[in-house]
């Protein structure tokens, strides 16, 4: 690395205040593309998820023709939520059953039915009336796109960014990984008091892993020389002699990912696909993380443990090995991104340092500048 000087982090304000957590949902969460499910979420026609990000409600279906759609979770009538099952189960009653079946979305309220794919169908006792215009009151569309077996969301579909030029970094080092193939083991949530981009920072270096992580670098002896800067994450970095995946023992029965290299069969590769998704794969299994940005100070970090579905089929398939390092290994990061939390929490610290150690942090800095100054 040429630049061998202390650089200033991002003000604290940036990690604590709410105005600055308001800026981020603004600038970035309703206007990129976000990671948002896996399309194993949504198995057949009819199926749907609803999803809350940057204060907006989003509904995910998949059509009869297996197409994916998302659209605002509001109907064009009157605004009432289409589907919204915790104010039903507040009151103690059912008007979110049935709302999407297999053919149309149906608004509770006043009937007003949609097509899977947002066109209104139907309204009932108004189609006559001057000034309706039934190709126009569809619902609010929310864009889609898929990769690996990912869904993306983007709030903002009309100006959104090019989805494909965005993912081709991640697309082009992972293209031996056969991730559509893949299906979740086990997910664990977790509740992280730390702001999103602290969290993000703290994935994006290795300086922290010698005091942080002394099992995982008893798996992985290269993070503990100079902080991992200047690992060849493209090519994957390699574990210690006789260890090939992320377990404790860094070994597993199960086989190999078809289709990789005899370099990827030994070694580890991590992408951050900015500005949600933390993604680390092994030969044998992936671990997908999920940020979803709550307050300044609080994030729900879903975390994915993905296998081949060949594998998973096995009988007596086991995902404990690795959910189970995995898990300790998270833990660590989290305890150690809310001390982070706070600290800077205290008014007294204005701001931190990037030591060249941490050089892949700064790009934070620069994801933020860009789109802040939109």
């Amino acid at each position: 690395m040429n630049d061998q000087s202390m650089q200033v982090s991002l003000p604290s304000t940036a990690y604590r205040d709410a105005e600055a957590f308001a800026l981020d949902k603004r600038t970035i969460f309703a206007r990129e593309w976000f990671c948002a499910a896996r399309e194993e979420d949504l198995p057949e026609p009819g199926s749907h998820i609803t999803l809350e990000i940057a204060g907006e409600s989003v509904l995910l279906v998949r059509d009869r023709a297996g197409v994916l759609h998302a659209h605002y979770n509001i109907c064009r009538h009157r605004g009432a939520r289409l589907c919204d099952a915790a104010s039903d189960a507040r009151w103690g009653v059912k008007l979110d059953a049935n709302v999407v079946s297999r053919g149309l979305i149906r608004c509770p309220y006043h009937g007003w039915s949609y097509g899977l794919d947002g066109k209104l169908l139907a309204a009932p006792e108004v189609s006559g009336f001057t000034g309706f215009a039934k190709d126009e009151l569809g619902l609010y569309p929310v864009g889609v796109a898929t990769w690996g077996g990912f869904v993306f969301l983007n709030l903002s579909p009309a100006s959104a960014p090019d989805f494909t030029a965005g993912i081709a970094t991640a697309a082009a080092h992972l293209a031996n990984y056969p991730l559509a193939d893949l299906v979740t083991g086990q997910t664990i949530t977790y509740d992280v008091a730390a702001n999103w981009k602290l969290i993000l920072e703290n994935y994006n270096e290795c300086y922290h892993c010698p005091a942080v992580h002394p099992e995982l670098c008893e798996i992985v002896p290269a993070f503990r020389e100079k902080g991992g800067i200047g690992l060849d994450w493209e090519a994957g970095i390699p574990h210690r002699a006789g260890a090939v995946t992320y377990t404790a023992s860094g070994t597993t029965t199960r086989a190999p990912f078809p289709g990789l290299s005899d370099e990827e069969k030994v070694r580890h590769k991590g992408e951050l696909i900015y500005p949600n998704l933390m993604f680390s794969v092994s030969m044998d299994h992936a671990a997908a993380f999920v940020l979803w940005p709550l307050a300044a100070d609080r994030t729900r970090i879903e975390c994915r443990f993905l296998f081949h579905r060949d594998e998973v089929a096995l009988p007596g398939f086991d995902p404990a090995d690795a959910v189970d390092f995995w898990d300790m290994v998270n833990r660590q990061d989290w305890a150690v991104c809310e001390r982070v939390q706070s600290g800077l929490s205290s008014p007294i610290h204005d701001h931190g340092y990037f030591s060249p150690l941490e050089d892949y942090s700064l790009d934070i800095r620069r994801y933020l500048a860009d789109r802040h100054a939109d």
